[in-house]
């Protein structure tokens, strides 16, 4: 079983494999380590119409894309159709080879604004907002949404044939409710109901952490994409995986010691580059841990390595961790 890629606007989304947004994580450094290993299309973190509009410094930080990495799209979210044609506009002038519209998250502070999973209530305010952004910005419009709010007002049927009736041009189905959070196991069968009633390609999302779940998601829903999001911390090399089976490739070896070290280092590296040393402190305090996961001795040297508070000195550390002859128990995200 393989897929075939697709067109987004003017670029080919091949392999039709995409990396999740993830507010938090897939920053920049992030998504220059993700490339590598056979991502069609990257999408950004989710940036909040309104943070657009007080112009922080984070904001525009987290729109930052690299030459390397196209096609790229940038998320917006937002409740107010003027707010967010004008943040598709700013994501256009950013750099953004298509805007990528979030009705999938289910974080309180979001919902609360009318934001995120919570329009997937109102039907009305989908179509106009849609409707708004196609018409105001030349680029594509992909539009990324849950199942539904719960499982008794499940709509992702309704909300796809808005989607292409408003002229979006890909659309992903996390296949939860708002109200499964990231519980339970996805439904791969609504993915598929929404598949079914659009000609636009769907992109499948959720619980896909191998190979095999990733063909088995395909084969279910008949997606024409996957999207690949917490199975990746950590362990980039899924995607390389994900990739090699969409497209009926071999499977790629698994990473050596000094591979793996490697793409740590290089990561902590990117980290201190877009970051400044300060914070890439902290943040490697969650990525490289991530790196560990599985391997002999992982915790001791997480404890050891979460209180380390000098630049220099947790390169050090993890050098000397992830080099040290050690069996690796699971890698499995």
């Amino acid at each position: 079983m393989s897929l075939t890629d697709f067109r987004l606007g003017e670029h080919r989304i091949d392999p039709p494999l995409l990396l999740a947004p993830m507010a938090g994580i897939t920053d920049l450094p992030f998504r220059k380590i993700c490339k590598r290993f056979g991502v069609g299309l990257m999408v950004t973190e989710m940036i909040a119409s309104r943070a657009i509009e007080q112009k922080r410094e984070r904001t525009r930080r987290m729109a930052v894309v690299d030459a390397d990495e196209h096609p790229v799209s940038i998320q917006i979210a937002g409740s107010d159709p003027k707010y967010m044609v004008e943040a598709a506009q700013w994501a256009k002038a950013h750099g953004a080879d298509s805007v990528d519209i979030n009705m999938g998250c289910p974080v309180k502070k979001i919902v609360k604004q009318v934001a995120g999973s919570a329009m997937l209530r109102d039907e009305r305010l989908v179509a106009s907002i849609l409707e708004a952004v196609v018409k105001g910005i030349d680029l594509p419009v992909t539009l990324k949404v849950r199942t539904g709010w719960d499982e008794s007002s499940k709509n992702v049927e309704n909300i796809a044939r808005i989607a292409e009736q408003s002229g979006v041009q890909m659309l992903t189905v996390h296949g939860r409710t708002r109200a499964q959070m990231f519980n339970g196991h996805a439904n791969w069968e609504d993915i598929g109901r929404a598949k079914s009633v659009v000609s636009i390609p769907v992109v499948g999302n959720g619980d896909i952490v191998d190979a095999a779940s990733a063909l088995e998601m395909v084969r279910i829903s008949g997606c024409d994409g996957v999207m690949v999001g917490r199975a990746v911390q950590g362990n980039p090399w899924v995607l390389g995986e994900v990739s090699a089976a969409l497209t009926g490739k071999p499977a790629p070896s698994r990473p050596t010691d000094k591979e793996r070290w490697a793409i740590v280092k290089e990561h902590m590296l990117l980290l201190a580059e877009h970051h400044g040393e300060y914070s890439a402190i902290r943040l490697a305090r969650k990525h490289v841990i991530w790196y560990s996961k599985g391997m002999r001795g992982s915790a001791e040297f997480r404890g050891h390595f979460q209180h380390i508070e000098d630049w220099q000195e947790q390169i050090k550390a993890a050098e000397s961790y992830f080099l040290s002859p050690k069996e690796s128990v699971s890698l499995a995200a």
